[in-house]
C-alpha cells in the first residue's frame, strides 16, 4: 500500500480535516493517506511572514512523524516550503500550487486561480512563475473572505467562488478555474456544476500525482537544486530529529 502524508501549512485542524477529505477523493483505494497538522505555526497564512513561519512547522511536522511514507503532498497554496522538503526527503514532494496549474495545463490553454485573500494573490503569482507556468495563467482573482472564515458560511463561501470564477473564464479568458486555497477543497462541486469548464482541486491533484510518482518508480533528482544540505552546525535549530543535514 501507498502512503502519502499530506500535510497542512497551518495549524487548525479543522482545515487538515478538509485538506485529508479532498486528498481521499483524489486516489486510489489501494492508497492511503495520513494527514498531518503542524505542531507549531500560525492558525491560517495569509502573509509572506506566515508562510516562512509555516515552512518551519510543516518540515518540523514531517521529520517528526513516526511511521514509514512514500510520498508528501505540500497543501499550501502559494506558500513556501516545497524546497526545503525536497531537500532533505528521499520520496517525492508535491506542492498543490504546482499540481493544479500542471493539471490545468493539461485540460486547456489557460487556466486561472480563485483564492482567499487579495493579498496572497501576488505570492501565488510567483510561485507560479517560478514554475514556469505563468504564461499559461489568465488571472487570480480573490473573495475576500479569510481562510479560516471560508467554512463558517458555506452558502456565502460558495456564492462568492462560483462569482469569481465566472469572472475568470468570461472576463479573463481562462478555460480551466484552480481553486487557490486549500482550505476550500469542498467548494469544488458547486464551483463545476455551475460553470462549463473543468475545476481543479490543488490538493486531490497534488495526492493523485504523488501517487503517480510513486507508481512510476520516481522521486526529486538529487544532482543540484535538491541535494541533502550539507552537514553543519545549526544553533537553536527547533525541528524533531536534530540537525538540518
Amino acid at each position: 500500500m501507498t502512503t502519502v502524508l499530506v500535510v497542512n501549512v497551518n495549524t487548525t485542524q479543522a482545515v487538515t480535516d478538509v485538506i485529508a477529505a479532498a486528498a481521499r477523493s483524489g486516489v486510489s483505494a489501494t492508497t492511503r493517506i495520513v494527514a498531518l497538522t503542524p505542531r507549531f505555526g500560525p492558525a491560517s497564512v495569509e502573509s509572506n511572514y506566515e508562510s516562512h513561519l509555516s515552512a518551519v512547522g510543516v518540515l518540523d511536522a514531517v521529520q517528526g512523524f513516526d511511521g514509514e511514507f512514500d510520498a508528501v503532498v505540500h497543501a499550501g497554496f502559494g506558500e513556501v516550503g516545497r524546497e526545503a522538503l525536497q531537500d532533505v526527503l528521499t520520496v517525492p514532494v508535491v506542492d498543490i500550487t504546482e499540481a493544479a496549474a500542471h493539471t490545468a495545463c493539461l485540460l486547456g490553454r489557460s487556466f486561472g486561480v480563485v483564492t482567499s485573500l487579495d493579498r496572497t494573490t501576488p505570492a501565488i503569482g510567483d510561485r507560479l512563475l517560478l514554475a514556469g507556468l505563468a504564461g499559461r495563467c489568465a488571472g487570480i482573482r480573490s473573495v475576500d473572505l479569510p481562510v479560516l472564515d471560508l467554512e463558517a458560511n458555506p452558502e456565502v463561501t460558495v456564492k462568492a467562488f462560483v462569482e469569481q470564477a465566472r469572472r475568470l473564464v468570461e472576463e479573463d479568458g481562462a478555460e480551466v478555474v484552480c481553486l487557490g486555497c486549500a482550505g476550500m477543497a469542498g467548494v469544488h462541486e458547486a464551483v463545476a456544476a455551475a460553470l462549463d469548464v473543468p475545476v481543479v482541486d490543488g490538493v486531490a491533484a497534488a495526492a493523485r500525482l504523488a501517487e503517480s510518482l510513486v507508481g512510476l518508480g520516481l522521486s526529486t533528482s538529487k544532482a543540484r537544486s535538491y541535494a541533502p544540505p550539507r552537514a553543519k552546525d545549526v544553533r537553536g535549530w527547533p525541528l524533531r530529529g536534530g540537525e538540518a543535514g
